[in-house]
């Protein structure tokens, strides 16, 4: 039935009208459990063991598995748990459009789990109460307690150990103040950029400015290693080589620091035949000077504070199966634990016996953990796909190297797998894959491309990789400028203009002809 009710002012006026409607569309909605599962997907290893560590700590029904002899009965509980908190093997992930446009089918798994165990699935949010933990027998391990102290401890900052040092130097207390002070502006490379000015206009009141030049000279000469607190390049290498001279009697530096003090700029742009011209230096000299400055650092702060990055570990190998003349790829666990549900937490969540908000706190967590043993699942098996057709579109890569490196859009990756191409880029992002050509990002299989004169694809990370070719087979006494570049990559069949040689250049982080000229 419907109400409406007009009011009609004459045909010149407003006309205002309320009415009830009936009306039918399909709208898609992402729960927060589809968005987790999502992001799930997209973490690299090292955010889905800190994801892991943070369920471990939190959740106490999620176990870490110990090897045993309890372990295989352990595997087959996990397993049938795995089975009871889902339908099939699909992975939880968006449909192509073409294939559904209402995305009913990627949705469908999620209501059921929804309707089975409540809203607290959707929603996460579920009462905390007392603070549970595993029944275990006397005498035991709590694994999460051993998962936790095996996470390495994090090390000392930079201004944490520059302090540490500027505290056992011998000094009136104002210029230990003005030290502290200063030492708070030290970049991360260790260098004192910001300007005398703002350093006196930010200075506490106690603080006299007179103070900050006797202490930032004390900080040079008495801080580790040499060179901190320097405002410029120039004059971080000028204290280190000072501080060498004063350590080595008889060491020659006199040609370095005339390099270092005078002809900086021209050493960065390998102009060696005008430092030569003005230096009466010969062009020898110059580079044996060259050699021996690479002992300084010109960034000290990195020499504190461990910046590498830190080892790759690959989310999947690939190997070349000789039997069937085919590479297949196995997905590695990594420092990943081993998971399962507790099985005396599913007995109290089952035994009637126990009060409903008890039992209720159980089964919340339960079913936390159990979308979290899925979504790793789902992750690893999306992740393993991808990966396979990865393998089959790249085959010549593997066979011949980067060069043979062919176009592949993320479309026709997410087309095969019947999956939406946001699939495809969250299971790519941020992966490692261990190759007989070397560990590589995933991401890096997926390029556009153009045609080579005789029609065939060549992606562009194949064609940057045979620039580099030809610049490191150039005579370096002679090198080829961007234009004769050009020309080089034209013979071999690919024709690109030289702004996009400049381009791959700078990303390859080669620098120009003058530059790599070698006299």
């Amino acid at each position: 039935m419907v109400d409406r009710y007009n009011f009609d002012f004459g045909p010149h006026q407003m006309r205002i009208e309320t009415g009830q409607h009936l009306r039918m569309d399909q709208r898609m909605k992402l729960s927060p459990r589809m968005i987790q599962s999502m992001e799930i997907l997209q973490m690299s290893s090292q955010e889905l063991e800190e994801r892991i560590e943070q369920e471990l700590a939190s959740n106490p029904t999620l176990e870490q598995r110990e090897v045993g002899p309890d372990s295989e009965q352990i595997e087959k509980d996990r397993l049938q748990e795995q089975r009871d908190s889902r339908e099939g093997e699909r992975d939880l992930v968006v449909s192509d459009d073409s294939i559904d446009p209402n995305h009913t089918d990627d949705f469908e798994r999620l209501s059921n789990l929804t309707e089975e165990y409540g809203e607290s699935w959707a929603t996460n949010t579920f009462e905390t109460g007392e603070d549970y933990r595993p029944w275990r027998d006397t005498g035991d391990r709590d694994t999460k307690v051993d998962a936790m102290a095996n996470t390495a401890a994090r090390g000392q900052s930079l201004l944490d150990q520059l302090l540490e040092q500027w505290h056992l130097v011998e000094c009136p207390t104002n210029i230990r103040r003005a030290g502290d002070y200063l030492l708070g502006f030290i970049d991360p490379d260790g260098y004192m950029r910001t300007d005398r000015q703002t350093l006196i206009d930010q200075a506490p009141g106690e603080l006299d400015p007179d103070d900050l030049d006797p202490a930032l000279q004390l900080i040079h000469t008495s801080i580790d290693p040499v060179g901190i607190g320097a405002r410029t390049p120039r004059e971080c290498l000028l204290l280190q080589i000072d501080a060498k001279l004063a350590a080595q009697d008889g060491l020659d530096l006199s040609v370095e620091r005339v390099l270092v003090d005078t002809h900086l700029e021209d050493l960065a742009q390998n102009r060696m035949p005008r430092i030569a011209k003005a230096t009466g230096l010969s062009i020898e000299q110059i580079k044996q000077g060259v050699h021996r400055l690479r002992m300084f650092y010109p960034h000290p702060g990195r020499l504190l504070v461990d910046d590498a990055p830190h080892a790759i570990r690959p989310d999947a190998i690939i190997e070349f199966d000789e039997v069937e003349d085919r590479y297949i790829a196995v997905l590695t666990r990594g420092r990943l634990p081993a998971l399962h549900i507790s099985r005396q937490y599913v007995k109290m969540q089952r035994d009637r016996g126990i009060d409903g908000k008890t039992r209720e706190f159980v089964g919340s967590h339960l079913r936390s953990a159990r979308w979290l043993l899925e979504a790793v699942e789902q992750r690893s098996n999306t992740l393993l796909r991808v990966i396979q057709v990865v393998i089959e579109a790249q085959r010549c890569f593997f066979d011949q190297g980067p060069q043979a490196l062919r176009p592949l859009p993320m479309t026709v990756v997410a087309d095969q797998l019947g999956i939406h191409v946001a699939t495809v880029s969250r299971a790519v992002n941020e992966k490692h894959v261990q190759s007989p050509r070397g560990i590589l990002p995933l991401r890096m299989f997926f390029s556009g491309g153009t045609e080579t004169d005789t029609g065939a694809s060549m992606s562009w990370a194949a064609i940057q990789a045979k620039l580099e070719q030809v610049i490191n087979e150039e005579d370096k006494s002679n090198p080829f400028n961007d234009d004769e570049l050009v020309e080089k990559l034209s013979g071999h069949g690919i024709d690109i203009a030289r702004r996009t040689v400049a381009k791959y250049r700078k990303q390859l982080k080669i620098p120009p002809a003058r530059q790599r000229k070698e006299y």
